[in-house]
């Protein structure tokens, strides 16, 4: 395995494969990232360690996904069995991704006790709508300030436990290392996905005008906004296939 550094164009082209490769199995790909949502849903309900566990279970459900994906660019039909993958590698591949979801947790857990800490709630209700709806941005920004250390060791980290064998610990830090190497690319990659929702927004608005209707419009947003999360998530796997390049051809875990 080695680390590879991309141009700041390849950026747009793992959103062009991800969107790509979504339109190849539409339905299996939609049925799937469905699949992943309403089980986090469902576990995070659970009384007492729902968020928790449903923090534990985030990078092998990612995994999941990165791997229905390379099933959809090969050709191949996901089934429904691939989100599991990271739990048909055998039992130390398995407990690897059990410790990288532990670690997700507790660090996800630690970000919503500083925002608390930091932005606490209202006690009472409050009547001006400005306020309330500031004090709500600043917490949004800054769970997503918070979170984005995060969200760059855990990128990479499932897929390099699950399919190189490397631990928990080094797959954080080749992670993060690899975005911030790679961090033109990831830049042109979010500012798309970007440009992709506001455009979307766009479309959506002026359907809106058109048919005079709210309600209409929330109706067509709905499933717009789920199409889009399930193919940006697609396209993660094309990012990891890039920044990290095979020096020899492993041995593959049956499922993915």
């Amino acid at each position: 395995m080695i680390l590879n550094i991309v141009p700041a164009r390849t950026g747009i082209q793992w959103v062009r494969e991800g969107i790509q490769t979504f339109f190849r199995q539409p339905l299996a790909l939609v049925g799937l990232f469905f699949m992943y949502m309403a089980v986090m849903l469902i576990v995070s309900q659970l009384p007492g360690i729902g968020v928790l566990l449903a923090g534990v279970l985030v990078p092998a459900s990612t995994l999941g996904l990165m791997a229905a994906t390379r099933e959809a660019a090969q050709g191949r039909f996901p089934m429904p069995t691939v989100l599991a993958s990271a739990f048909r590698a055998g039992q130390q591949r398995m407990k690897a991704m059990l410790a990288l979801g532990l670690a997700y947790a507790v660090l996800s857990t630690l970000v919503s006790l500083i925002v608390s800490a930091l932005l606490p709630a209202p006690s009472a209700p409050v009547q001006a709508g400005a306020p309330a709806a500031e004090q709500v941005s600043g917490a949004v920004l800054l769970t997503l300030l918070l979170h984005l250390p995060i969200f760059l060791m855990f990128w990479h980290a499932p897929a390099l436990v699950h399919w190189h064998g490397i631990s928990p610990a080094k797959s954080l830090f080749f992670s993060i290392v690899a975005c911030l190497r790679n961090a033109r690319a990831f830049l042109v990659y979010g500012l798309a996905w970007a440009g992709l929702v506001m455009a979307m927004g766009m479309v959506i608005a002026i359907f809106a005008s058109l048919v005079g209707s709210a309600e209409a419009a929330s109706m067509v947003m709905m499933p717009f906004a789920f199409l889009m999360a399930a193919m940006m998530s697609t396209s993660i796997y094309f990012s990891f296939r890039d920044c990290f390049v095979e020096s020899e051809t492993p041995a593959l875990p049956s499922e993915a």
